[in-house]
């Protein structure tokens, strides 16, 4: 089985607490008083005290057009990424020797707030010493589902070709998608909770060379699943305007935790032969707040299954696709004891959700 070996995570330079940024978006979108009311309390009740980004608190008072924030997440997502590689490979609180760049038989990309062509892998790839034929496979447009969808073809992959390794490099610029000109709720609730973050994972088969750097009980993946619900392309996602990415984000999300969610869940449980109370830990992307209570009200689980989801978004907010790995990376660094059972779980547009149940192997 697929091994969950290291991870690496690269932090924005710019630091901003969460009273910071509600200052200034008062002061950006010049609410009335009635506004104020009804829109920035969203701010205090979102679980979030820090978030880090890629550009300084000045360039969010300015207007830019798409062209130029795309150029930004160029430039900036291939140094990020990079550093976050560089760590992975490089993690001697994983890894009893660092992984050569040559060791890399697959990467994965990951990332829905900037597009590139040729794909953002072949930047990172010209920056470190990879083999020509490394396989390469840039998925867009999962928003925060993304990791832990790379993961599961990771796992895919990997379960084919047991000698292999894979990486996969989720980088999400979310900074880079501020709408200056959006007065929606949406866009407001989106600015209450995102953040930037890069993070990547190392993935390596049973029967790999590699698979001896292993320095701790490592989360291997057993299985995974995915869902997607039938029309609700209006949940989650972007509108593409001249401007750039305007985000969709419904009210809704909460409660589809306690009926989509709850019936993924429940049956992915069920073909696992395993109960709540057999879980460990939950690995699970903090959407928001009311996201992670609904979790814990359909699991009738312990917060303390959650705990490294509710601090990632304390001190990161949400990172789409990248959050998971930081909260995976939390666990890790926590040394699960050998056998218990974790449940990675994302929630990204489609409306869609993704499941992986890991196992802590020494």
């Amino acid at each position: 089985m697929p091994y969950i070996c290291s991870t690496g995570t690269a932090t924005p330079r710019y630091n901003m607490s969460q009273e910071e940024i509600k200052r200034l978006v008062k002061d950006i979108f010049s609410y009335t008083t009635r506004q104020v009311e009804r829109l920035l309390p969203v701010f205090d009740h979102a679980c979030v005290h820090d978030r880090q980004f890629v550009v300084e608190k000045s360039w969010f008072t300015k207007e830019h057009s798409f062209e130029e924030k795309n150029n930004l997440f160029q430039k900036l997502a291939k140094e990020y990424s990079v550093q976050a590689i560089d760590q992975c490979l490089q993690n001697h609180d994983f890894l009893t020797e660092s992984i050569p760049y040559e060791a890399i038989d697959m990467i994965i990309f990951v990332s829905s707030s900037g597009i590139s062509a040729p794909s953002m892998d072949v930047h990172i790839i010209n920056e470190r010493p990879f083999r020509k034929d490394i396989r390469r496979l840039p998925l867009w447009g999962l928003g925060c589902a993304g990791g832990a969808m790379g993961l599961s073809t990771a796992f895919d992959w990997i379960s084919s070709n047991p000698d292999k390794t894979a990486l996969v490099v989720c980088c999400e610029l979310c900074s880079l998608t501020f709408q200056k000109g959006d007065v929606k709720k949406s866009n407001i609730v989106g600015t209450a909770l995102f953040g930037d973050g890069i993070s990547s994972a190392l993935i390596i088969g049973e029967k790999s060379p590699y698979i001896n750097h292993r320095k701790i009980a490592s989360p291997k993946i057993v299985s995974t699943s995915s869902f997607l619900k039938p029309d609700s392309i209006d949940v989650m996602g972007w509108d593409v305007t001249n401007s750039g990415l305007e985000v969709i984000f419904s009210k809704s999300i909460p409660s589809l935790v306690e009926s989509f969610w709850k019936e993924h869940i429940e049956s992915f449980l069920r073909d696992q032969h395993i109960s709540e109370s057999d879980v460990h830990s939950y690995i699970a992307h903090p959407g928001g707040k009311k996201v992670l209570e609904a979790m814990e009200n359909v699991l009738q689980t312990s917060k303390d299954k959650l705990k490294h989801s509710y601090n990632v978004l304390l001190e990161h907010g949400n990172m789409s696709s990248s959050t998971v790995f930081y909260v995976l990376e939390e666990w890790m660094k926590e040394k699960v004891g050998n056998n218990n059972r974790s449940i990675l779980s994302a929630l990204g547009p489609g409306f869609s959700s993704e499941l992986l149940l890991l196992e802590w192997d020494e």
